[in-house]
């Protein structure tokens, strides 16, 4: 069953999941040199094409009669890429938004093609109107901008196609216009008796939920509004004092929505995932207010709800391998790396950054794509590798999704990363609300068919990586040089308001209690330091786990973002690393000790690797890819990435990887549906976490030592981790032969050389022992001399 959402119609044209060839006959043209370019912004450039002449403006306005009328018209923006920037487009016809469209990044110096035609579906038009076309250019490096060259704008009438299908339209309001409806949605329903039930195993690490037959609601009441003006928390102590949280609740429809796709019921829930086996007592609050869910002085106690209580016991855990219910939560410990708090065991990441917009995906109830060139998923290429016993919801709906998830699992992987909001972003296509627009309103069926993927990734061992929104809409600055822009996606403008604070409560709430994750401010965030620390004070606040904290900068802005929120004046406990792929072992070294410095080590992970345009490449041969990527008068592959970037991580003491696949190769960030593309590099992944969990190296009291070792040529380099006298990391990218300072050790060691390439066991070459006190030689590779190498030396 699919949720209906039927609203008022304030945009013309909805750009729906399929691509439709662009037609080349039959409709009415506007050649963009044709019209009067003077006073507009616009200039004449080469090839019939107007731009923005970027030395003199950034953006630009032009207006025209249309050349045709009285009926229904698919218009097309016939717009050119290129490598400086995006372009952002806005079209209106007699002051109605048309739409709006996002030129993407061009490989070449300019490039057209179908994927820079903006498609603007079934618009109304009367004969006469005027269209107005606004431009605004835009930068990747804050040097070079975008032009916003465009060429032609076409009008073809619809009924020239009669084979056409009719075009479903789900319209989209503005906030304001949702906020004036009906105080209540009828038909309504008795309130719940207050009784309470547990459910899921009981058992200690997996999730229990507590259901609360409370007051009847729908997602889009008003007064009261369910999501604003309740505040339900419940809190859990174990009987033995420690540990004891308090778990904001929210509300759960029918309690089976992502089955039914309700919007309205009686079901309260929180979540709680136990430490410990035993017994556990509970405690609800149930308060009524207005914005009491944010204002925790505001509201009465409503009965029978508040202070209901009760018992239930928690058995042992009975899961084992890589569910992370048989290792326990992961926790910030004061150190580098996360801590499993069940088995002790220390975490390291390596995972997939892309696509960002993994939950645009068909299944999911009421989901929408915004732009023309940006379908919702399918994830059909990984429907082989769906199980029978995987989630499912609503029949086979998760089936290629889940299927997906397993693909990383089987790899060997452990974290993937997703946008949970991108409106107004670079996918504008995943979002919590019933409506894009209403930030008030969440959709309860469709996060919980989210809360079912989370699961099944937890159960697969896959942490987590919330990214909770992105540089497009994180406040009303743009880009990385932080124009000043209205934008009205963005919740508060930037600042911790009621839309900022429902929206953290509503995912803490729901998918907090998992085990392996982290909140991630914003991606590319350009929030003021005020804004961050606020933001993150307030997660902290809410989040009764302490799940690590981390944000993520712009290259060029790390320093000045990244300082302010260093030792105990934040509650940032980590940061999400974008750096050029060469430079991934010095800046996680730079953010490493400045923040042990500081008094408060961070997590450290690489999670976006530049150039943006392609970041992580497919393998050789897939979709004809050759495997190298030009930069400049360079090139690169993945195997510069798995010696660079991920063994460049790991080496400086950070906490893993997640892979980016840029924009504009195969299956890139936005548009991926097949992780077998890079099937390769995740194996190479898989062996070097592999290598630190099967010999147990002891992390915690590994550090970067790079001063102490030495490779016999000028042109190759060494990087060296270690903890005195107990065990040392040698990892030569270009092979060659090592030297070590163990001056400051006594006693023996024993040499040994692990492959990144192939993994399998440790081996040995020429030197096969060495001994504290000098500066020793470690030999020379068992084979293969000038590839990359990993020597341990142990006791």
């Amino acid at each position: 069953m699919t949720k209906l959402i039927v609203s008022l119609i304030f945009c013309s044209s909805i750009f729906t999941a399929a691509k439709a060839a662009v037609p080349d006959s039959g409709d009415f043209t506007v050649q963009a040199t044709d019209l009067m370019v003077q006073g507009s912004g616009f200039h004449t450039m080469d090839q019939g094409r107007i731009g923005v002449a970027p030395d003199q403006r950034h953006h630009a306005a032009i207006e025209s009669v249309v050349p045709a009328g009285n009926g229904r018209f698919d218009i097309y923006l016939h717009t050119v890429g290129e490598p400086s920037g995006q372009s952002y487009f806005t079209l209106k016809i007699a002051d109605r938004l048309v739409g709006q469209f996002t030129v993407p990044v061009a490989v070449e110096t300019t490039q057209v093609g179908d994927r820079f035609v903006a498609h603007f579906r079934s618009v109304e038009i009367n004969e006469g109107e005027r269209f107005t076309l606004r431009a605004e250019n835009d930068t990747l490096d804050g040097e070079r901008f975008s032009r916003a060259l465009w060429d032609k704008l076409r009008f073809v009438p619809l009924d020239k196609d009669p084979g056409k299908e009719s075009v479903s339209y789900q319209t989209i309001r503005t906030q304001q216009e949702i906020e004036a409806g009906p105080q209540l949605q009828l038909p309504r329903m008795d309130d719940g008796n207050g009784e309470v039930t547990i459910s899921g195993e009981l058992k200690q690490w997996h999730p229990v939920t507590l259901n609360l037959s409370g007051p009847f609601a729908h997602e889009m009441d008003l007064t009261p509004n369910p999501f604003l003006d309740y505040r339900m928390s419940v809190t859990f102590s174990h009987e033995s004092g420690v540990p004891s949280y308090t778990v904001p609740g929210y509300f759960a429809a029918d309690g089976n929505a992502a089955e039914s796709s309700a919007q309205s019921g009686t079901l309260w829930r929180a979540h709680l995932s136990p430490d410990k086996a035993g017994r556990w007592f509970y405690r609800v609050s149930f308060v009524r207010g207005e914005n009491a869910a944010i204002e925790p002085s505001v509201g009465d106690y409503v009965v029978p709800y508040q202070g209901q209580s009760g018992i239930f016991v928690v058995e042992p855990t009975d899961k084992q391998g890589r569910d992370f219910r048989a290792k326990g939560r992961l926790e910030y410990v004061g150190a580098r790396y996360l801590r499993h708090a069940g088995s002790g065991e220390y975490f390291i990441k390596a995972g997939t950054d892309a696509p960002e917009t993994l939950l645009a995906y068909e299944d999911f109830d009421n989901s929408l794509g915004m732009k023309p060139n940006l379908p919702l998923k399918t994830w059909q290429p990984h429907a082989k590798d769906a199980k029978a016993d995987d989630l499912r919801w609503q029949g086979d709906k998760g089936k290629n999704l889940l299927g997906a998830l397993n693909y990383l699992a089987d790899k060997g992987l452990n974290a993937l990363s997703f946008l949970t909001y991108n409106a107004a972003g670079d996918g504008d296509n995943v979002w919590p609300y019933v409506e894009r627009n209403g930030k008030l309103h969440f959709d309860v069926s469709k996060l919980d068919q989210w809360n079912m993927v989370f699961t099944h990734a937890q159960q697969r061992g896959l942490f987590l990586h919330f990214k909770l929104q992105e540089n497009e809409s994180d406040d009303h600055r743009h880009g990385a040089a932080k124009k000043p822009r209205i934008i009205p996606e963005a919740l508060d403008a930037g600042k911790l308001g009621i839309e900022r604070k429902l929206y953290l409560r509503e995912l803490v709430a729901r998918f907090g209690h998992h085990l392996a994750l982290n909140w991630n401010l914003g991606e590319e965030n350009t929030q003021s330091y005020q804004e961050q620390r606020d933001m993150a004070a307030y997660l902290k606040e809410l989040d009764p786990y302490d799940h690590l904290i981390v944000i993520h900068s712009f290259p060029s802005q790390q320093e000045s973002v990244y300082l302010q929120l260093l030792g105990a004046q934040s509650v940032l406990t980590g940061a999400s690393l974008q750096n050029h792929w060469r430079s991934a072992h010095r800046q996680t070294l730079r953010w490493v000790d400045a923040s042990e410095a500081a008094g408060k080590p961070w997590v450290v992970a690489n999670d976006e690797q530049n150039p943006a345009g392609a970041g992580v490449p497919p393998d050789p041969g897939y979709q004809g890819f050759d495997g190298w990527v030009k930069e400049g008068d360079s090139q690169y592959n993945l195997h510069d990435i798995r010696k660079m970037t991920l063994w460049g991580n790991l080496m400086a003491g950070g906490a893993g990887v997640e892979y980016y696949f840029g924009y504009r190769l195969p299956e890139n960030d936005l548009l991926a549906e097949d992780f077998r593309s890079r099937d390769r590099s995740w194996d190479y992944a898989a062996t070097a976490i592999g290598f630190f969990q099967r010999h147990q190296i002891p992390l915690q009291r590994m550090r970067n030592l790079d001063a102490r070792a030495a490779v016999n040529h000028p042109d190759k380099i060494a990087w060296a981790m270690g903890a005195e006298n107990e065990m040392y990391l040698v990892y030569l990218p270009q092979g060659g032969q090592a030297t070590l300072d163990l001056s400051v050790d006594s006693g023996t060691f024993q040499v040994q050389w692990f492959d990144p390439r192939n993994g399998g066991v440790l081996r040995q070459s020429n030197v096969k022992r060495v001994s504290g006190g000098e500066r020793v030689s470690l030999g020379k590779p068992p084979e293969n001399a000038d590839e990359d190498w990993l020597i341990l030396l142990s006791r």
